[in-house]
């Protein structure tokens, strides 16, 4: 029995967004989060995220966020260490999760107590998610 494929969810480009993200290779073929039957996988151009789906442990919506503050590669908050993986500045959704996971530092020293995503279709990625794991939007 093959296990089941996994559902791709792309990121929502502004278009204010799409130079400086092109600039560092992060496209809409380069820029997706997975959920599979046992994981959740970004991938944003050269950076990468990969957590058990049992490592989600809250999930809430965000936005409004500064173009500065967001545009172009991953940002870590110096508030509370979480990466975000941005393509525009209106609306994302913010995972938490029980355990950090490294994902913006190659070396993997530095890791994220949560993750913000600004995907296309929000409202289906927190049923699927709330599908598999049970957690359910905040």
């Amino acid at each position: 029995m093959t296990s089941p494929r996994p559902d791709r969810f792309d990121f929502a480009f502004a278009p204010s967004y799409r130079v400086p993200a092109l600039l560092l290779g992060i496209t809409g073929s380069t820029a997706w989060a997975e959920l599979g039957p046992d994981a959740l996988t970004v991938r944003f151009g050269l950076w990468r995220l990969r957590t058990p789906l049992a490592n989600v442990a809250a999930v809430h919506r965000t936005g409004d966020f500064a173009f500065l503050k967001t545009a172009g590669p991953p940002h870590l908050s110096f508030a509370d260490r979480g990466v975000t993986f941005a393509t525009n500045g209106d609306q994302a959704v913010c995972l938490t999760f029980h355990q950090p996971v490294p994902a913006i530092d190659p070396t993997r020293r530095i890791t994220h107590p949560g993750a913000t995503l600004t995907l296309r279709d929000l409202d289906r990625f927190e049923v699927e998610l709330a599908d598999l794991t049970g957690v359910a939007r905040a």
